[in-house]
């Protein structure tokens, strides 16, 4: 019992207190009629009668070190309360408090996030994959002959040292990936960051967003692929714009075309933004080649399926009438600033 005595003397001198809820626990543990002091003094009766006097002697000062410390510690909160009303006594409360100004979404995030959200109300699930790609999931896997110009120096950059190993130009690469590990039927979206070796001016950039698209399934046809993008336009840009396609090449797709709106600034009237046309380019698009199919393990005797790709700036250049690319990487508030409207 002595031992005891002292050890809990010692845990009631080291113990500190900074706010009521912790005065509180003190209370509870210490002197409360179910804390240690009352459990303590319980165990007197079974002390030898020859050394009731010294533990009862210890027993009371016991009890007063935990009544002094319980009003040291009531003392020193109190005091703390008083300095900090203190500290405040010369502040207005009645007083309008100051704006903060909130940041705006960045009009690619909400460029992609709408493009996100169109394709996903049909069915399309979002896909990701590496930047740092390797030669077959970004030219070989898509129908690149060895000597297409893309795989030169001008458009492409390589890791050096290994020829092998790019950044990634294009999303089709996570495409690619995913036939490789999924059986169809796949509808998947893949959006992304790509990379290419171009001079940087009001048109072009060498770091840039892609969103691309991937249907493969029994059956799929070109059909598919009009209504699809027909509805993309629709939702994108307004319930009347019309949508025509031109034949185009490209290595991964056969037949291939590449798709216009009609311009939604002129209505098709002729304006600097779709150079007095009347349309303007959105994206490229076609029937999925059958050695892409093969090459990802997809049998083109069985399956067909469809491909697009758009640059996500391309579109927010288009919706949000901007003549300069290089505005989205420059973090110019005042830019930004003005697409607080598309937060809302």
């Amino acid at each position: 019992m002595f031992d005891k005595v002292k050890n809990l003397a010692e845990e009631i001198k080291k113990f500190r207190a900074q706010s009521q809820e912790e005065l509180e626990q003190y209370r509870l543990k210490f002197i409360s009629k179910k804390g240690e002091l009352s459990s303590i003094m319980g165990e007197l009766k079974n002390v030898p009668n020859e050394k009731k006097r010294e533990a009862g002697q210890q027993l009371n000062e016991l009890k007063q070190l935990a009544k002094e410390k319980f009003q040291e510690l009531i003392n020193y909160i109190d005091q703390a309360d008083s300095s900090s009303s203190t500290q405040t006594a010369g502040i207005d409360l009645t007083l309008p408090p100051s704006s903060f100004e909130l940041g705006s979404m960045h009009p690619i995030t909400a460029v992609r996030n709408e493009i996100i959200s169109i394709f996903e109300k049909i069915g399309f699930n979002v896909s990701d994959g590496p930047e740092i790609e390797d030669d077959w999931h970004n030219f070989s896997a898509l129908n690149f002959p060895p000597n297409h110009p893309a795989r030169e120096m001008q458009d492409t950059f390589f890791i050096e040292k290994n020829p092998d190993i790019a950044l990634r130009t294009h999303t089709s690469s996570v495409q690619v990936r995913v036939m490789e590990k999924q059986q169809p039927p796949i509808r998947t979206l893949s959006p992304g960051r790509v990379f290419r070796n171009e001079a940087i001016s009001a048109r072009s950039h060498c770091i840039f967003h892609q969103v691309e698209g991937l249907y493969v399934d029994k059956n799929v046809s070109f059909l598919d692929l009009k209504q699809t993008l027909y509805h993309f336009a629709k939702e994108m840009f307004g319930k009347n714009t019309k949508v025509r396609y031109r034949p185009s090449y490209f290595p991964f797709t056969e037949p291939s075309a590449e798709i216009d709106i009609s311009c939604f600034i002129c209505n098709g009237d002729g304006c600097n933004i779709c150079k007095h046309s009347g349309w303007v380019e959105i994206a490229g698009s076609g029937m999925v080649d059958p050695n892409v199919l093969s090459n990802c393990g997809i049998d083109p005797e069985e399956y067909t399926g469809f491909a697009f790709g758009m640059g996500i700036e391309r579109i927010a250049m288009l919706k949000f009438q901007i003549t300069d690319i290089r505005l989205f990487t420059e973090n110019d508030v005042r830019f930004l600033s003005q697409f607080r409207r598309i937060n809302h």
